[in-house]
């Protein structure tokens, strides 16, 4: 379901799209004329055109010549959920380290399609309202950004930053944020805080490889939680684990997780926060993609159930904004002097030019328009893609349906080695996430991971469509 930005095409769209969802309105069945929807819901033609264009943008129905418009595409075709018990074995061939060498060393590749890589598309980014304001603050600074930092962090950053909190529900002051160099650093940081090696961290699995590496670098020991490819970790089986081990802290992607881009439903967070707090063990909460929403509000946070400061919120604008900047942060809770030490200890301070352009365009209100428009953007993305699977790749191909985020998680055929179509993919000039990527152990070999950061295209669509064609011929 679309944001409800109160144009009034919009809204007549989004009326629209339900009754697609829902399928009342099926593939094929013709629509009112421009001018017809116009008379049934009293709004002018203009708004009408409007309403349709951007169904159209969605893929969701077409316009033929001389006759109308069409719906083209329905929930009911789209590929079905991946099942999350499956868990085929690891390859042999291959460590997961050397895999994710691999596939990135090929990003930098002139002509690489680059459907592995989970993050904004430059064309979605507002380059000159950023420049701008690194010219601002620039400026506006004595010294033109060139001194350090306060070892917390920028104070009109941290001021903007307790003002966003209160999307999802937060009642943050800026003195209880510390800013770092992206979401990783704050996530490492918090991990070196509560733990020592040997100790036992539980993550998610299927979940992103960047979090297993930082464990291993710091010498911790995983239990790795099965997440549902639709509401997030197995509560059951985590509170299972705590019964049958020590558990040093847990580190979740509550809000869209990836790969799947599962989203733990509210009750679900409040049941983990509770779960977690009976038994005094933090919650590293990672919330990197929890802006990027696809309904009518944003979802809630961990930390927003938290009541004994044990969870340890990070978050960054990697994802959202400005990948370059590496503006990251955390809200540590009741570990906030121990977070801090480790800051003054890696790194002193932030980076002050980029901390301090960010806080300019956050004061200027510019990330709220910003931000619409690239959820709205995500969104349609999300739908063109599912819709061209659902059209090029076997019909025993799975697909999540994410209500959010940047990736869809794809269940291959058992017999479809997901590393192996990686290699015959970038023989195209096409590079996937093969599913292995996201364990410590290599499991997931029948899965792989797209990306739909980038606007649907030409050359998107023979992608897939090139990469439907290698599933296929590996299937047979």
């Amino acid at each position: 379901m679309v944001e409800n930005n109160g144009f009034l095409y919009s809204q007549v769209a989004e009326r629209l799209e339900q009754l697609i969802e829902k399928g009342v309105l099926r593939t094929g069945d013709k629509l009112p004329s421009v001018r017809g929807l116009s008379e049934q819901q009293g709004i002018s033609i203009s708004t009408a055109f409007k309403a349709y264009s951007e169904l159209e943008m969605k893929g969701l129905v077409e316009a033929r010549p001389k006759s109308g418009y069409y719906v083209r595409f329905t929930s009911q075709e789209l590929p079905k959920p991946p099942l999350s018990e499956s868990h085929p074995p690891p390859p042999k061939d291959i460590s997961v380290d050397e895999m994710i060498r691999e596939v990135y060393r090929n990003l930098t590749s002139e002509g690489i399609v680059r459907l592995s890589v989970a993050a904004p598309a430059l064309e979605h980014l507002p380059e000159a309202k950023l420049n701008k304001s690194m010219m601002e603050a620039l400026r506006a600074d004595a010294n033109s950004c060139i001194q350090y930092d306060e070892i917390q962090g920028n104070g009109r950053l941290r001021q903007q930053l307790a003002r966003l909190a209160f999307n999802w529900g937060g009642k943050v002051a800026p003195d209880e944020i510390i800013t770092t160099q992206g979401c990783m650093e704050a996530l490492s940081f918090c991990l070196q805080a509560l733990t020592r090696p040997g100790d036992t961290v539980a993550i998610e699995t299927p979940g992103y490889f960047g979090v297993s590496m930082v464990l291993q670098s710091h010498g911790l020991k995983v239990l790795e939680v099965p997440v549902h490819p639709e509401t997030g970790i197995d509560l059951d089986y985590l509170e299972d684990g705590l019964r049958r081990m020590s558990i040093a802290a847990c580190l979740f992607v509550s809000n869209f997780n990836n790969p799947t881009g599962a989203c733990m439903p509210d009750e679900c967070k409040e049941r983990l926060v509770k779960m977690l707090a009976h038994r005094s063990i933090p919650l590293i909460e990672d919330d990197i993609y929890g802006e990027l929403y696809f309904g009518k509000s944003r979802p809630l946070t961990c930390k927003h159930f938290d009541e004994k400061g044990l969870v340890l919120y990070c978050s960054s604008f990697s994802k959202m904004l400005a990948p370059g900047y590496r503006v990251g942060w955390c809200i540590p809770g009741r570990f906030h002097e121990q977070v801090l030490k480790q800051k003054l200890a890696h790194t002193v301070t932030s980076a002050t030019p980029t901390h301090a352009a960010m806080a300019r365009f956050l004061e200027a209100g510019r990330f709220g328009l910003h931000m619409r428009r690239l959820r709205k953007a995500l969104h349609t993305q999300c739908l063109r893609y599912t819709q061209a699977i659902s059209v090029f790749f076997p019909d025993s191909v799975r697909a999540t349906r994410p209500r959010g985020g940047y990736t869809l998680w794809l269940e291959l055929p058992p017999e479809v080695n997901a590393y192996s179509l990686y290699r015959r993919a970038i023989r195209h000039n096409i590079s996937i996430a093969p599913g292995q990527m996201f364990s410590s152990d290599g499991r997931f070999s029948n899965y792989i991971r797209l990306s739909y950061g980038a606007p649907f295209s030409e050359e998107i669509e023979r992608s897939l469509m090139v990469l439907g064609e290698l599933v296929k011929e590996a299937g047979d």
